[in-house]
């Protein structure tokens, strides 16, 4: 008997230890909205940096303009990990005086204290005296060696590099790791800043341009730094900046809400390949307005900046590292061949633009509402370049690439983004959704009413799974729970018994259930199969039945 209780209370230990204990304090804050985040809510960045290369170090400042949203907890929480150093934080305050001049404003600033732990710096000041509503400033000063990125953009942080002819050429991807790799901010996926963001940044290479998300502010190829203005929310992750030995070009595209504008920029000795290349954008643009409806950053304008890795969704701004080829780096995820007709990054990563970019997870666990959606973008692109039959093969086949590890969904509020089946796993649920409503125009007007009525929006899995539930009237939730929430693939079982055909799912959640089209040469017939054993009339049939592709399914 013993023996056996110590058994059980080890094996819950370690049960328990793993689910529970796996993670960090440092987990906790970066990842929830917590007593330093949640009583103030950014309304704009203006970030300036200083790059020095031989050092490969950084310094700069962050002025962050916020708005204070309920009750000021005693202290504010800055993320910036733990290579760089907060030097200093400054609090300003704005007083109106009446002289013998009229009213002025006089604006004076106290230095707040500082506290760090981990990559987290806590910063004390007499918050209290802010009034719920007012919007207030703090300026931060920071410097160190950030993280270099050892596998951009997988393992993030700052690319010191050199291009092909061996000049300078330095960039940063920070997706998974935070953009407090390289900068102080609120590095929290659910709080992007209203008003957008001025990015300037500075390096002491002559003859470098410094690209960034948004507007220039001034011609990059006139001075020896760059100023860019982002006018929408952005995600702290997509402020980037591309320094190099570029060549720039412009177009516009009639889009559906008007002019937008469109740049390129490219290392100048690869622009006759990058014009090749690139040229495929205003068709790919219009492709994806027509599904998802307009462009949603008009007043940003669409970049694609040739970068010194494979690629990123930089809003505004995209990276661009495919070595010019077609499909992934030359190979074709969907192993059927339509997957090397389009180059992979280009159209994935602007379809982040949609799916990502503008709408937005809250929590990096719903992170398949980026990639499952944009990764089924490059299922919409070869539809409208190739055609519907090639298109619902190319998807079909990257689901080859599913390895059913740990589920989609992660793990809240620790930034636990889930498993990578979060891409193929993720695209194959919105294929199945759009065979299961079998109206390719409502399916359209889903695509478009997500990104409409969630524009500009941080989102949450079960909000965009009521919406497309409401959208549909079908009953959905058993399959969002079967494919995000388990590891389980559906088993399709049957035999074919005295001219009756049998069939069951095992495997599956408690409700689920599927109208799966099945034929033979002689006889079709759509099966609403759920987990109880049933049986149809099957004669004349024949004993070799063939499942629809369009499921992620198992047969047995």
């Amino acid at each position: 008997m013993f023996n056996i209780f110590r058994t059980m209370m080890i094996l819950w230990y370690l049960l328990f230890a793993n689910t529970t204990f796996a993670y960090t304090r440092q987990d906790t804050l970066r990842g929830s909205n917590g007593i330093g985040r949640q009583w103030w809510d950014v309304q704009q960045y203006q970030l300036s940096v200083y790059l020095d290369p031989l050092t490969r170090s950084i310094s700069g400042e962050n002025v962050i303009n916020l708005k204070v949203v309920s009750k000021p907890y005693i202290t504010m929480q800055i993320d910036l990990q733990d290579s760089l150093v907060l030097d200093s934080v400054l609090v300003f305050k704005l007083d109106t005086v009446v002289s013998s001049y009229g009213k002025e404003v006089i604006i004076t600033n106290s230095k707040a204290s500082l506290t760090k732990e981990g990559s987290v710096w806590w910063v004390q000041y007499d918050f209290s005296k802010w009034g719920i509503g007012s919007v207030q400033e703090v300026k931060l000063h920071y410097h160190g060696k950030p993280k270099v990125a050892k596998s951009p953009p997988w393992d993030g942080g700052i690319i010191w590099g050199k291009d092909s002819m061996g000049k300078a050429w330095y960039s940063v991807a920070c997706q998974g790791v935070g953009a407090s790799v390289w900068w102080p901010c609120k590095d929290y996926q659910a709080d992007e800043p209203d008003n957008g963001m001025l990015l300037s940044i500075y390096h002491n290479i002559l003859g470098m341009q410094s690209i960034a998300n948004g507007q220039a502010q001034l011609d990059v190829f006139k001075y020896n730094y760059g100023i860019w203005k982002v006018q929408n929310p952005i995600n702290t992750y997509n402020a980037s900046f591309y320094c190099g030995n570029y060549t720039t070009w412009s177009d516009t595209l009639m889009g559906e809400k008007g002019k937008l504008d469109i740049s390129y920029y490219a290392l100048k000795h690869n622009e006759a390949k990058a014009k090749k290349q690139f040229a495929v954008t205003k068709q790919m643009l219009h492709c994806f307005e027509y599904w998802m409806g307009p462009y949603p950053f008009y007043e940003d304008g669409y970049k694609l900046v040739e970068a010194p890795f494979l690629g990123m969704e930089h809003q505004s701004a995209v990276a661009y590292g495919n070595q010019y080829k077609m499909g992934y780096l030359g190979t074709d995820r969907s192993g059927i061949g339509v997957g090397t007709l389009f180059d992979f990054i280009i159209i994935h990563e602007t379809g982040h633009e949609w799916f990502g970019n503008n709408i937005t997870a809250a929590d990096v666990a719903d992170n398949w509402l980026h990639e499952g959606f944009t990764t089924y973008t490059e299922a919409l692109f070869a539809e409208c370049a190739f055609g519907k039959e090639k298109a619902y093969a190319y998807t079909r086949g990257e689901w080859k690439n599913i390895r059913n590890d740990v589920p989609v969904i992660g793990d809240y509020g620790v930034r636990d983004d889930g498993s990578s089946d979060k891409y193929d796993k993720g695209s194959a649920v919105v294929h199945m959704i759009r065979v299961l409503m079998n109206d390719d125009a409502k399916f359209r007007q889903l695509l478009r009413g997500l990104n409409k009525d969630f524009y500009h929006k941080i989102v949450t899995t079960k909000e965009v799974e009521d919406y497309i539930i409401r959208f549909t009237g079908l009953n959905l939730k058993p399959l969002f729970d079967q494919y995000l929430r388990t590891t389980n693939i559906p088993k399709f079982e049957w035999y074919i018994k005295k001219k009756e055909l049998h069939y069951r799912f095992t495997n599956v959640v408690d409700g689920f259930s599927l109208p799966l089209p099945v034929a033979t040469a002689k006889k079709t017939a759509t099966l609403n199969v759920t987990a109880e054993w049933q049986n149809i009339s099957w004669k004349k049939g024949g004993y070799n039945i063939v499942v629809s592709p369009d499921f992620l399914i198992r047969e047995k």
